[in-house]
């Protein structure tokens, strides 16, 4: 089957000003869009065709670098779009006891994804995971992904300068303050966390 771009949970103006609608019609529109193309074209008349994307990233993982990026990419952003909110919600009762245990408290959390996306080399994502019962700040560079790490990814923060550029410049900080300040979804973080298991791209 073929995949096709998710649609954005917000209108495009939503995200403003951390986030810009012309942002998006580029990172959304142009970027995702040609990874989703990209994969569709890929497993084409293979035995991929009829998969999951999470099944197609676990299958290309190590043997396929092309697709794997290409599929990889789809499900971050896919994620990443859902980890953003036009107003910041509250984390479950859950979540909450959770992120106080690993960090102290949700703003010293906030503290540290920004420090952890700031410092992270070249291109990547900085994510709020969950293993074992336990959270943590993980880091995938390029176009990795946690979609099929054994992690359950709770949110992710691109780093990708195509992310923030058109709006921030090359001040990458200035960006993580604006969405990890007041744009991330901890309504989509609890309900991942309730679920127990990664999220996946919808059919």
């Amino acid at each position: 089957m073929a995949f096709a771009l998710i649609d954005l949970p917000y209108p495009d103006t939503a995200l403003e000003p951390a986030v810009s609608a012309n942002t998006l019609s580029f990172h959304y529109g142009k970027h995702h869009q040609a990874y989703i193309d990209k994969m569709n074209a890929a497993i084409e008349g293979t035995d991929h065709a009829d998969k999951s994307m999470e099944d197609i990233v676990a299958a290309a993982r190590g043997s396929n670098q092309g697709l794997f990026n290409n599929a990889a990419q789809s499900w971050n952003h896919a994620f990443y779009w859902h980890s953003m909110a036009a107003e910041e919600t509250a984390p479950s009762d859950e979540l909450k006891a959770k992120i106080d245990a690993a960090f102290g408290s949700v703003e010293e959390l906030k503290t540290q994804l920004k420090d952890r996306g700031a410092g992270h080399f070249a291109s990547g994502w900085v994510w709020l995971a969950e293993k074992n019962g336990e959270l943590s700040i993980e880091e995938t560079h390029d176009g990795d992904t946690l979609a099929d790490s054994g992690f359950n990814p709770l949110l992710t923060v691109d780093v990708w300068e195509h992310a923030y550029y058109l709006d921030h410049q090359n001040k990458r900080p200035a960006y993580l303050d604006a969405v990890v300040g007041s744009k991330l979804n901890w309504a989509f973080a609890s309900e991942n966390l309730a679920r127990g298991s990664a999220w996946t791209y919808p059919a």
